[in-house]
């Protein structure tokens, strides 16, 4: 199976986790909360595995993945797409995988909190993987 088709899912997981956690603050239990969040990052870090082994394979060359016009004027294109390659597959790994700690480190460090307001901080949280994770993987300056 090729990794690459499967590379959207890397921040959207992520963004997963903070619709879930930013609509039902008030209805989950903390632990479920933590779980959900936790675990989407964890899912992005073993997706960013996948990617960085396969990109200091022997032979790798960048790969644009672009999935739509995003704008398109004239003769001017600008598509949605992610670029990945060595660099962006180390910063991949960094983000989720620093990202999953800090998730996992927070369940005790948030513990006196109310629910809506750890739930919030989980949403978040997750938000904040999503926007580094665009950051990293976008094809052009605009994403």
């Amino acid at each position: 199976m090729d990794v690459f088709k499967l590379i959207y899912l890397i921040p959207l997981i992520p963004l997963a986790g903070f619709v879930i956690n930013g609509l039902f603050r008030n209805y989950l239990h903390k632990s479920i909360s933590s779980f959900i969040g936790s675990v989407a990052v964890l899912i992005s870090f073993g997706l960013s595995l996948m990617v960085f082994s396969r990109a200091i394979s022997p032979g790798f060359e960048k790969q644009i993945i672009s999935y739509f016009h995003f704008i398109k004027t004239g003769g001017y294109e600008i598509d949605f797409g992610f670029a990945i390659d060595q660099l962006t597959s180390v910063f991949l790994l960094i983000i989720t995988g620093v990202g999953f700690l800090i998730h996992v480190y927070s369940q005790s460090y948030m513990h006196e909190e109310s629910q809506g307001t750890f739930a919030k901080f989980y949403a978040y949280l997750n938000l904040f993987i999503f926007s580094m994770l665009m950051l990293v993987m976008g094809s052009n300056f605009l994403i």
